[in-house]
């Protein structure tokens, strides 16, 4: 556990370096918690990438407290700045899923000490644990979206990995026919994590190879079917169109796939991120969001502008470039990482 924090803590350096000691230097002075100092607070967290609304919610919070007498200098403000962090990053506080895909994944939790990691996919129980209650035999269906560069592919092979380990069968779907080379790197990871592929011809319809890597996965037993998609161009209305169908052939097989959408977000990119999050939230439904290359940007505060202005769930962070340097995303972790304080 230190190692994966330490780890945590070492990719948010930059973070740390930027904004945050900006915001040590504005409340490292004894002064009132006034206007002024609470302008001075909202200027650095929106030069962090934080946000507008997740701003607004941590100065008003910090207004309220100086007027209540609760926040009366720099330790007690850093303490409510933290609470309000974790808040706003905590998944429970975030809005009701909306839609059928995230109806289905919000029916309720299975035993996170069988599932062992991917809690947040809703796995069933590695190879020889004792099944969930309602565990269905089907695999779980998770359909990765995001623009190019991404590092898309690069997460499903550490997604395939860490889950192979685990016991599970992994199937991978090169749904990204476009360019041949996204295949390649797919069967690369396929063969590094020990998990199956299923690809077809180069220009393929990517909705087919869905279709068909579901019915391979159910017919031979597969705990889990990741399908890779084109790095599709948030602003290309007909690449979207494209991802909708593959949505469309996967629920005619099962109404509830797929069981996950998850959009990758490079963090580099800070506000563009939320711009790319909106668009595929409102055109196919995102479940969950991955947020790579926190080890290479100083723009870590955009995972609290995700939380407060979508409301979808933060599942993992890409910390590095290793095979193991993608991490369950856990908000106490975060915020005591980046902000300082236990986790």
């Amino acid at each position: 556990m230190f190692g994966a924090f330490k780890k945590l803590r070492d990719s948010l350096a930059k973070t740390r370096d930027g904004f945050v000691r900006s915001l040590e230097t504005v409340l490292g002075r004894e002064r009132p918690i006034d206007e002024e100092l609470l302008e001075e607070i909202e200027a650095t967290l929106l030069a962090g990438d934080v946000g507008v609304r997740a701003t607004e919610r941590i100065v008003g919070a910090l207004r309220d407290g100086a007027r209540r007498g609760a926040v009366d200098g720099p330790d007690a403000a850093w303490a409510l700045i933290r609470r309000e962090a974790r808040a706003l990053l905590d998944p429970r506080n975030l809005a009701e899923p909306a839609g059928p895909v995230a109806r289905h994944l919000a029916r309720g939790p299975r035993d996170e000490a069988a599932a062992g990691r991917g809690q947040g996919l809703g796995l069933a129980p590695p190879a020889g644990a004792s099944p969930g209650v309602g565990e269905s035999a089907r695999p779980r269906v998770v359909l990765v979206v995001g623009v190019n560069g991404v590092g898309k592919t690069t997460t499903i092979g550490k997604l395939a990995m860490r889950h192979a380990r685990d016991g599970r069968r992994v199937l991978l779907a090169a749904g990204d026919t476009f360019r041949a080379a996204a295949g390649e790197q797919l069967a690369l990871w396929a063969e590094r994590a020990g998990a199956e592929l299923i690809r077809q011809e180069k220009g393929a319809d990517p909705a087919s190879v869905a279709f068909d890597a579901y019915a391979r996965a159910r017919a031979r037993g597969f705990d889990l079917l990741v399908i890779d998609t084109a790095g599709r161009l948030h602003t290309k209305s007909n690449l979207i169109e494209e991802l909708k169908k593959v949505r469309r052939v996967l629920a005619k097989q099962d109404p509830a796939l797929p069981d996950e959408v998850l959009l990758i977000l490079d963090a580099t990119t800070g506000q563009n991120a939320l711009s790319q999050a909106r668009t595929f939230t409102e055109a196919i439904g995102v479940t969950g969001l991955v947020v790579t290359k926190l080890d290479g940007t100083s723009k870590a505060g955009v995972l609290l502008a995700l939380s407060e202005e979508l409301g979808i769930p933060v599942k993992y962070v890409g910390v590095g470039e290793g095979p193991d340097d993608l991490e369950d995303f856990d908000p106490d972790a975060f915020v005591s990482a980046l902000l300082g304080g236990s986790a």
